[in-house]
């Protein structure tokens, strides 16, 4: 049965609307006052408009590194989706939890939070930290700013266990993801005399076309990493916009891409070999008309992939906790990369609930997947408690 504690505070956190676009702040001040009815005194890591907030707190001695406990409090929007019950408020169903975040991912936050007691009265021989970020369903944003905080810290956590939905499946890897703008600028004319000007619409379709060649090249060539579901690393053109008429020779169009590729491939030789196409290729031909004209490619998110050995020291810590001897790798991104790239942290993967249920309509977890991560919990509490 679960702990009626954790699920009080998952209907408490549901309850705050943290779509990205909004404030999190009411609920980080929330858990802040929860953890200083605690004792335990939390720091807090803002937005440059001080309207979002990352929240790092320790339980325990600072000077021992420890393990860290992670999760992001932003959710995606419900706008559009058919909700038979209202998103911000959990409804029981079925030995189901209903609400936005229930399983992406307020509920491990949840459940670590309401046994924070018992982890004190058991005393902790190896620090607990927490790490709640803003903004990681819009790109890791705001984690960002808390690993350079991190970063300044005498001493950093040993380990990091990134709470994501995965149905308490130990995760050791996924993809990274860099997702670009690009622009044409091109040159405007008459239809009639489309010789005479560059059209954006056309050197922008050649670029994509590429993009689909290289898709094809590494679909076929690897590398292969057999854990992930897409074995290889994918490459995506996701919008493109441009033109004002037909009888215009258009002078402008943008498209987004991205790719997401696989520990063992090389983020910066694809995009070394996208940029080389674009000013070795296709400029040199659009300025044989126009000087002027160009290609702008701007990457605007860049994440990293996460890649960690089966017999590294926090995948076979996680195991114990989780209690399996399997592992896998999930194609979506977290928040993992950034703590084993930027901050030296060895991070896996592991939470309740189903990625499947993540950013859909009637969101909901199962009471066994709260069941699981309190029994995690448990084990946790074994290693790094003092009884």
């Amino acid at each position: 049965m679960a702990n009626p504690k954790s699920i009080e505070l998952i209907e408490k956190l549901i309850s705050f609307d943290t779509t990205s676009r909004e404030s999190n702040l009411e609920l980080i001040a929330f858990i802040q006052d929860y953890l200083s009815s605690l004792n335990v005194d939390s720091t807090l890591v803002h937005n440059e408009e001080g309207t979002k907030a990352n929240l790092y707190a320790t339980l325990g001695d600072p000077a021992i590194p420890g393990v860290m406990l992670s999760g992001h409090t932003d959710v995606v929007p419900v706008d559009g989706q058919d909700w038979a019950t209202n998103p911000f408020e959990v409804t029981h169903k079925d030995s189901r939890l209903y609400g936005r975040g229930t399983s992406d991912m307020k509920s491990f936050i949840a459940i670590a939070l309401a046994l924070l007691p018992e982890f004190q009265s058991r005393g902790l021989k190896t620090p607990i930290h927490l790490a709640l970020s803003y903004d990681e369903e819009i790109g890791c944003i705001g984690v960002r700013r808390m690993i350079d905080m991190i970063n300044t810290l005498p001493v950093k956590p040993a380990m990091a266990i990134i709470g994501e939905p995965t149905s308490m499946q130990v995760i050791v890897g996924h993809k990274g993801k860099r997702s670009y703008r690009g622009r044409v600028r091109g040159l405007e004319a008459h239809s009639s005399l489309a010789p005479t000007g560059v059209n954006a619409i056309e050197y922008a379709a050649e670029f994509i076309a590429y993009l689909k060649t290289m898709a094809r090249r590494i679909g076929e060539n690897g590398p292969f990493d057999e854990l992930y579901d897409v074995t290889h690393t994918t490459v995506h053109t996701g919008t493109i916009q441009g033109g004002t008429a037909l009888n215009i020779v258009p002078k402008d169009c943008g498209f987004e891409f991205e790719f997401r590729f696989i520990g063992d491939d090389d983020p910066d030789a694809i995009e070394a070999e996208i940029r080389d196409y674009a000013a070795q290729t296709l400029e040199p031909r659009m300025r044989e008309i126009n000087r002027d004209t160009g290609i702008d490619i701007e990457c605007y998110n860049d994440m990293p992939s996460l890649d960690l050995g089966a017999d590294e020291e926090v995948v076979t810590f996680v195991k114990a906790l989780a209690g399996r001897n399997d592992h896998a790798k999930v194609a979506f991104g977290t928040e993992a990369g950034l703590f084993q790239k930027r901050a030296d942290i060895p991070a896996v993967v592991c939470g309740p609930g189903d990625i499947n249920q993540a950013h859909k309509p009637n969101e909901f977890i199962e009471i066994s997947q709260i069941e699981e991560c309190e029994t995690f919990m448990s084990r946790l509490m074994d290693r790094v408690c003092t009884s």
